[in-house]
């Protein structure tokens, strides 16, 4: 009956080393207020001086999605009053941003896309951090002036569930490109979600509410649900207008609803006009040049794992949905591991074992010791099983060696023929009716003396030879 109109601006802070207009170190989680300068501080008579590497990131961006990138952007005065913003106003891009007109393609589980336009993304300055302790607030001013990145969204989605596919797909973007950490935890990947609802078939916009600084994919994605429900639920009620407006609400994550902040500001309450102490930002052909010369990004990388490594659509997409992912990935094959061994082992056996806050990054097991894992696995030396086991041992104890721990839990698998024979002439000998039926065509009871033998061998000995010398013995 209702769609869902859902447009979202995202906040990247770009991983410089220092501030958009200053020399003061971006960092976080220091001393409060110790990376401050006049500038930061909008002390009288301070002027800003634009950061060259925060451009360049931008410019990078743009390229990754496809996007305009402006020869010349122009920066403005964003004003308004914050206790965290001290000069009063932001300097931020109106008119000509750095960045317009891209797009990104987001994937769905049945292996469609769909396209999600990028109506812009300009740089600007973050502000600082209130801190509320009782009944009074503190503000700390280490992250005033931290350049950001807000890339704008057409409402092109239609749901929470788009609109998170959306930010993960974003969200890989600016790690592939390494312009941003983009941890969420820390405010480095924030957005704000715009939502709307109108009955089917209506092209009219609505009334849209903003959610401000989302962190977290797992509340965004509650968040739109709960404001599209009552949304929905105003317009059936006759009350749409009384209770529907244009205004900033906040996520209640105890609660799981959203609550009213404040009214929505237009452009125009912003008085934008130019920033009088910064001069056009004019890109050279030798700047826009090197900023085309990006890394293979996720949509490039996940065609060439299908068509050179052979992977299924749905196991390269969620390869390349990270970065450190694919790099785990892609480490393992140059260690000598198939394809789909490595795939299988690490999207199914590590990262299920990934609990507790463990990241790839931070896990026990490294690539290339997983690589050798499966790789002994590979060669016969140790069957499946045997290395969940060896897996499982070295996230307990991460510094033992692969072969150290075959040899102390003894998994080696016996591939020796003579052992394996034995092992075979003793099953045989003690189920000769069942020989007999096997012989006689009732070849599904090969499968019940593999049983036997693995049985009898404790599990050591490898299933291939098992099943080849016994096939060799009963045809004989």
């Amino acid at each position: 009956m209702f769609e869902v109109i859902i447009g979202l601006e995202v906040h990247v802070q770009l991983n410089t080393e220092t501030k958009i207009f200053c020399n003061c170190a971006t960092s976080f989680a220091d001393r409060q207020n110790v990376h401050t300068c006049p500038v930061c501080l909008g002390l009288p008579g301070a002027l800003p001086v634009l950061n060259e590497e925060a451009v360049k990131k931008a410019m990078m961006f743009g390229y990754a999605v496809d996007a305009t990138v402006h020869k010349k952007s122009v920066f403005n005065r964003k004003n308004y009053f914050y206790p965290d913003l001290p000069k009063g106003y932001q300097i931020s891009q109106f008119e000509i941003p750095i960045v317009e007109n891209g797009h990104l393609m987001i994937d769905f589980d049945d292996g469609s896309r769909k396209r999600i336009g990028i109506t812009r993304a300009h740089l600007e300055e973050d502000a600082g951090k209130n801190i509320h302790e009782g009944d009074h607030s503190l503000v700390d001013l280490n992250r005033a002036g931290t350049p950001l990145l807000e890339i704008v969204s057409e409402p092109d989605m239609r749901s929470a569930d788009e609109a998170v596919r959306y930010l993960k797909k974003l969200h890989a973007i600016v790690r592939y490109l390494d312009i941003s950490d983009a941890n969420m935890q820390e405010g480095s990947f924030r957005c704000d979600v715009n939502v709307s609802i109108r009955p089917k078939g209506d092209d009219r916009l609505y009334t849209r509410v903003e959610i401000k600084n989302m962190n977290s994919f797992r509340f965004i994605h509650q968040a739109i649900d709960y404001e599209v429900e009552r949304q929905i639920e105003a317009w059936e009620d006759g009350v749409y207008e009384d209770e529907v407006w244009q205004e900033t609400r906040l996520f209640d994550t105890a609660k799981g609803k959203t609550r009213s902040m404040r009214g929505k500001e237009e452009s125009a309450d912003y008085r934008y006009f130019p920033e009088p102490d910064l001069l056009p930002v004019i890109l050279t052909d030798e700047m826009m040049e090197a900023a085309k010369k990006i890394p293979e990004m996720p949509d490039e990388k996940r065609r060439r794992y299908v068509e050179e490594f052979g992977l299924r659509e749905y196991d390269a997409t969620v390869i390349t949905s990270e970065v450190e992912m694919a790099r785990f990935f892609e480490t393992m094959i140059e260690e000598g591991v198939s394809a789909k061994n490595a795939v299988t082992w690490l999207t199914v056996e590590l990262l299920g074992r990934l609990k507790g806050g463990l990241t790839l990054e931070s896990a026990p097991v490294d690539a290339k010791k997983l690589a050798k894992l499966v790789k002994r696995i590979e060669d016969g030396t140790i069957s499946g099983k045997a290395g969940k086991e060896v897996l499982d041992y070295l996230f307990e104890q991460p510094e033992s060696e692969i072969d150290a721990v075959i040899e102390k839990l003894g998994l080696k698998q016996v591939s020796d023929d003579s052992a394996i024979l034995a092992l075979i002439d003793n099953v045989l000998a003690a189920n000769s009716d069942k020989v007999e039926e096997y012989r006689g065509g009732k070849e599904k009871l090969f499968g019940f003396f593999v049983g036997q033998v693995m049985k009898a061998s404790r599990g050591s000995a490898n299933p291939a030879k098992v099943n080849q010398l016994l096939k060799e013995r009963l045809s004989s």
